[in-house]
């Protein structure tokens, strides 16, 4: 593997996908340099949209108010993603993709939370503490507004427990399946019970008389626990760092789970914090030889895209911002609309016909909005255009079939673009 594949793996994989010059630049630092570069500016916060936190109807609202109040939240949440989009594409480091990595993990659904302030106050969270050691984030998140709603957790009471929030948070975002038993889901509820949320003020506070402080035993420990005395038992939980070393993995890795050396070695990297995992992640022997295994998601696959094209989101017309949206629903993955609470899939289930479809219509629009990067392939002699294009989408190579198909389109640049943004070297890298 040449310094400059190598910088490109690394890149596509650590980031929302690399422009040519910053691979030029990659190549020219080299991969260790390169490397602490991207996850350097990881646990940082950013300025968010100013948004009114505004809130549910009052009680007694007319049907008109009501229906007013619901168009509000969603075009404050077209506002969010918009902005959202417009950051990933804008970005040059790891934290984005981290952000959005964690997102798809504590998957919470602007669907059931109706709040747009929420849902970016959860993501102001997850940039605070999503590179670092996982306490603080899982201590934090067991406070947050957007969780609380989405899995039930103010309908947690002492006299009525709801164990949604207790069992997906060993199942899916600490511990995974085999870690924990139904006592322990029990014994979560009511360590969880008492939690309310203020949509108004965006915040969430324990209510002493709705709250169950009872003694209970809870993964093999007996006591009085809050959340932070159940969120250290979580991670110091045997399963949870390799839990979170194979979650990494398969997003970042090979989209399918590692080996137990793999495993084992990623783990004890994250003891000291989630951007240490990712380090080990990308140093780790078997990182090298998962090139072309990981299917992108949509998102991914977007705004790497807009990226390489050197269209900002944020700076298109009105009507050119829902083309992408359009785009993104037809494709099958909207930022802050996760399908559950398990998050969208990975791997092939990407690759169908009609994602394939989807992906080469959403490329024209992608082109039709790349003046500057259609110029650039007609600039360049017609036997060469392939080649170029490879460099401009980070492509280390084509298949034979691939470029065969390529070639007779070389032509028509716009086509030929089009088509690069639909190849299955561009979709699976």
């Amino acid at each position: 593997m040449t310094e400059r594949v190598a910088v490109s793996h690394l890149l596509r994989r650590l980031t929302f996908g690399p422009t040519a010059a910053e691979v030029d630049a990659a190549e020219r630092a080299g991969a260790g340099a390169t490397l602490h570069k991207v996850l350097e500016p990881i646990g940082r916060t950013v300025e968010l949209p100013d948004l009114d936190p505004g809130g549910t109807p009052p009680k007694g609202a007319s049907r008109e108010e009501k229906q007013k109040a619901r168009q509000a939240a969603r075009a404050q949440l077209t506002t969010a993603t918009r902005w959202w989009l417009g950051r990933m594409a804008t970005e040059s480091g790891a934290a984005e993709k981290l952000t959005f990595f964690w997102h798809g993990h504590w998957a919470t659904s602007a669907q059931k939370v109706r709040s747009a302030p929420l849902m970016l106050a959860q993501q102001q969270t997850f940039r605070r503490y999503g590179g670092g050691a996982t306490g603080p984030l899982v201590r934090a998140m067991l406070r947050d507004p957007a969780l609380i709603l989405w899995l039930d957790g103010q309908k947690n009471t002492r006299k009525a427990p709801n164990e949604n929030l207790a069992r997906e948070l060993m199942e899916l975002f600490t511990l995974g399946v085999g870690s924990y038993g139904e006592a322990d889901v029990k014994a979560g509820a009511r360590v969880l019970t008492g939690w309310q949320v203020d949509r108004a003020a965006g915040t969430a506070e324990l209510l002493p008389r709705r709250h169950d402080d009872a003694p209970v035993t809870l993964l093999g420990s007996t006591g009085r626990f809050d959340v932070d005395s159940y969120a250290d038992l979580l991670v110091r939980h045997p399963a949870h760092a390799p839990f979170l070393a194979q979650r990494l993995w398969v997003r970042y890795g090979s989209g399918t789970a590692p080996g137990p050396e793999t495993t084992a070695r990623l783990a004890a990297a994250g003891r000291t914090g989630t951007s240490a995992m990712l380090r080990a992640l990308a140093t780790d022997p078997a990182f090298a030889a998962t090139t072309g295994q990981l299917v992108k998601q949509p998102v991914e696959w977007l705004v790497g895209a807009v990226r390489q094209l050197g269209v900002n989101p944020a700076k298109l017309p009105e009507n050119k911002q829902k083309q992408l949206l359009a785009g993104l629903r037809a494709l099958g993955q909207v930022p802050f609309r996760p399908p559950s609470v398990g998050g969208w899939p990975v791997g092939a289930a990407w690759l169908t016909t009609s994602s394939a479809r989807s992906r080469l219509q959403h490329g024209q629009t992608l082109t039709a909005l790349a003046g500057a990067a259609v110029e650039d392939l007609a600039d360049t002699g017609r036997d060469d255009r392939v080649e170029a294009l490879g460099r401009l989408l980070v492509v280390d190579a084509w298949t034979d079939r691939t470029a065969a198909v390529l070639r007779a389109a070389a032509a028509d640049p716009r086509r030929l673009l089009a088509l690069g943004l639909a190849s299955p070297e561009y979709a699976v890298h």
